[in-house]
């Protein structure tokens, strides 16, 4: 490719296996010239008043409604009919209308203002918005995340750079529809497809950065925003544990598992990845998973049938199948499903069941990011609370017993930044409710996602009394 031709990307289609779309990746000059006319704008965006900025936000909640249809149809395409593109603009019109209604009271709580303790001197803040939020999204559940992490700067008063992943950019254009239709934001709000070498131009220009992927990738995010002396927020993987107890109920524990372990065929970063049961209930459990688990059918050939999509991205099929055929070589065995398989181009993977494992394996130490579920018995509490907390991840857990109480006990000792009590997958609902823990190990860093993560604080001392002169203060010491 000669020097200044636009690198075009290819976009494979995770149903067929087809390249059927292309891509262009925005150059480093594009980035720059982009992130300097957000930053031109973002000053009259961040000095309105946050009323304004709410009545903003509220129109485009308008036209994402309006666009609904094609924002899921692009989603569903990049993703192979995932189940959360059906629900992805859903998630996040809800977002925006709810920190419409709590934005002004976060920005109050944040404020303080009072005297000192040097009576004649009073103090006050002020909340500065971050000029240019970056923000880099996953593959997994593009639209969704991508846009949940533009929301909060921009109620902030930042003006917002986002990139998606490469694998799953087709909802970029329908996006970009909905924002055009709201004049205002489309000045501080942009999305532009690229790869690797376009996020490190974003980091090279923004001011703040919302990075959501590996943690090889967020190593060397973390690593870049560090050299330029700006804050980072990185969300990263998961190898969330549950621990399922003796007294348990063992049919609504399956049925929560499955539902945890293969919604959008395990691809998400707080998807169950490691089971432990109490050795008294295991083989029960085992028998009532395997039951649930065959319930589950395949969106092939007709995407919205089914529960269980292709892997979005070819090569996570190879690492799911690698960490299954390790556990295999080690001496686990396999209940239910298998290793992924071609249809209509497409890699699908059954629910998997596997037993006889332990944490020489890879599936019980890595990120596997695949429908499996490893099984593995315990003997007492404080051995599958050691257990769960065995891992360099932390982001999120579950723990399903028989009563609150004692399920309450042992999630209060597990190492994450949230937890499902008599349940999974319950962390979707934390946002909903404007929850957000803080990850353990691996899983992030830097200020969980919110509104005051993208502000500043300014404090500002007023001396409502005489100013005195050097020389007076000099003799006050000593007198």
């Amino acid at each position: 490719m000669a020097e200044g031709e636009p690198r075009i990307l290819p976009v494979r289609n995770p149903r067929t296996g087809e390249i059927d779309a292309h891509i262009t990746a925005a150059s480093a000059a594009e980035i720059a010239a982009r992130c300097a006319k957000l930053r031109e704008a973002q000053a009259a965006w961040g000095r309105a008043p946050l009323a304004h900025r709410i009545g903003v936000m509220k129109q485009w909640a308008e036209r994402l409604k309006a666009h609904r249809s094609a924002l899921v149809e692009a989603d569903s395409i990049d993703t192979g009919g995932g189940q959360i593109s059906k629900v992805a603009p859903d998630m996040v019109i809800g977002t925006i209308l709810r920190m419409c209604a709590i934005a002004p009271g976060i920005f109050e709580q944040a404020r303080r203002k009072g005297v000192s303790p040097a009576p004649a001197i009073h103090y006050d803040t002020n909340l500065r918005p971050y000029p240019v939020a970056g923000i880099i999204g996953p593959w997994n559940a593009p639209m969704m995340l991508s846009t949940l992490h533009a929301i909060p700067p921009l109620f902030a008063g930042c003006a917002v750079i986002v990139k998606p992943s490469e694998v799953a950019p087709r909802f970029v254009k329908p996006m970009m529809e909905t924002i055009r239709e709201v004049p205002e934001l489309a000045e501080v709000l942009a999305y532009v497809t690229g790869d690797a070498e376009t996020g490190q131009a974003i980091i090279d220009h923004a001011d703040i950065i919302n990075f959501t992927g590996s943690v090889p990738n967020g190593r060397k995010v973390a690593e870049a925003c560090a050299r330029r002396f700006i804050p980072s927020i990185l969300e990263l993987g998961g190898k969330d544990p549950v621990i399922v107890t003796e007294t348990a109920d063992l049919e609504r524990a399956a049925k929560a598992v499955v539902r945890g372990a293969v919604t959008s065929t395990g691809q998400v970063c707080f998807s169950i990845e490691r089971i432990y049961v109490q050795e008294k209930a295991h083989d029960a459990f085992v028998e009532l998973l395997a039951r649930e688990a065959e319930r589950v059918e395949l969106n092939y050939p007709d995407p919205n049938a089914g529960q269980i999509g292709p892997f979005i991205a070819e090569r996570q099929a190879h690492v799911v199948d690698e960490h299954i055929d390790d556990a295999l070589s080690k001496g686990a065995k396999i209940r239910l499903g298998g290793k992924s398989f071609a249809l209509g181009g497409g890699l699908y993977m059954r629910p998997t069941i596997l037993t006889g494992v332990n944490h020489e394996m890879k599936i019980m130490r890595d990120e596997t990011f695949g429908p499996v579920m490893p099984v593995m018995k315990y003997h007492v509490e404080d051995e599958a609370i050691r257990l769960a907390n065995d891992t360099y991840y932390g982001l999120s857990a579950a723990v399903i017993a028989g009563t609150e109480e004692e399920a309450r006990r042992i999630a209060d000792r597990l190492d994450a930044g949230m937890v499902s009590v008599q349940d999974t997958f319950l962390t979707f609902a934390g946002f909903g409710a404007g929850l957000s823990g803080d990850s353990f190990n691996y899983s992030g860093m830097g200020p969980r996602t919110g509104i005051l993560a993208f502000l500043r604080r300014q404090g500002v001392l007023i001396n409502t009394g005489e100013a005195e002169s050097m020389v007076e203060e000099s003799l006050k010491a000593v007198g």
